[in-house]
């Protein structure tokens, strides 16, 4: 395994406001998403190993906020 490996999940944020997470995108589609939707996100290895799912969701949602930020600059 490579030590700088990049560790990402695919993320689709919800018209509620919900963030779906996907481990890739055979998966997301096989659940009806349409690849187009999905935001590729960098997760620190830390919170990739052993961080919860509502982690994990939490961090999404901030990075999706982020680039919405930093899109509307």
């Amino acid at each position: 395994m490579e030590e700088d490996q990049e560790n990402t999940l695919l993320v689709r944020r919800d018209k509620d406001g919900a963030v779906t997470l996907y481990a890739d995108e055979d998966w997301a589609i096989e659940r009806g998403v349409d690849p187009s939707e999905l935001i590729t996100v960098p997760i620190p290895r830390e919170l990739f190993a052993s961080g919860t799912v509502q982690q994990l969701r939490e961090h999404a949602a901030t990075y999706l906020e982020t680039l919405n930020e930093s899109q509307e600059s």
